[in-house]
């Protein structure tokens, strides 16, 4: 939730991600912290490099969780879930990463460590995660499908 919120505020969203505005503000963003504008050796140059990077991860990762993305990549998500099994998960901090046995890999934000405990203690951890997590948490499609690459 911490990198939604800072990626949230570098690009001045206040609540829904709209990829029209999004991507405008990127452009404006892009230009002004372009390192191409500073001479070698100048100390905003590299701020304006490290600047321009974090503003590039933003912008993909706002992307990746906007609803209009997900609209549009609804049906293969809902077959992911409902078809293929899990295949692996970890817990970092308050993400949640899913690879599921189709080889798709998804991330889902806020995920407590009281309700991951629950999920591994659960005797049918599919049925758990359909329940409580799918649901119940913004995701993003972190990694493709090992078919698709």
């Amino acid at each position: 939730m911490k990198r939604i919120n800072e990626y949230k505020k570098l690009f001045g969203v206040e609540k829904e991600i709209d990829l029209a505005t999004l991507k405008k503000t990127y452009r404006n963003l892009v230009k002004e912290w372009h390192p191409d504008k500073f001479q070698d050796g100048d100390a905003m140059k590299v701020e304006a490099e490290q600047q321009s990077r974090r503003i590039i991860d933003g912008y993909h990762f706002l992307v990746s969780i906007a609803p209009e993305t997900h609209t549009a990549n609804q049906e293969a998500y809902t077959e992911t879930i409902n078809v293929a099994g899990i295949a692996d998960y970890h817990h970092k901090g308050m993400v949640l990463e899913i690879t599921f046995v189709d080889g798709n890999t998804y991330e889902y934000f806020g995920v407590t460590p009281q309700v991951f405990q629950k999920m591994i203690n659960s005797d049918k951890i599919n049925r758990f995660a359909k329940r409580a997590i799918y649901p119940n948490y913004t995701y993003r499609k972190s990694k493709k499908s090992s078919e698709q690459e």
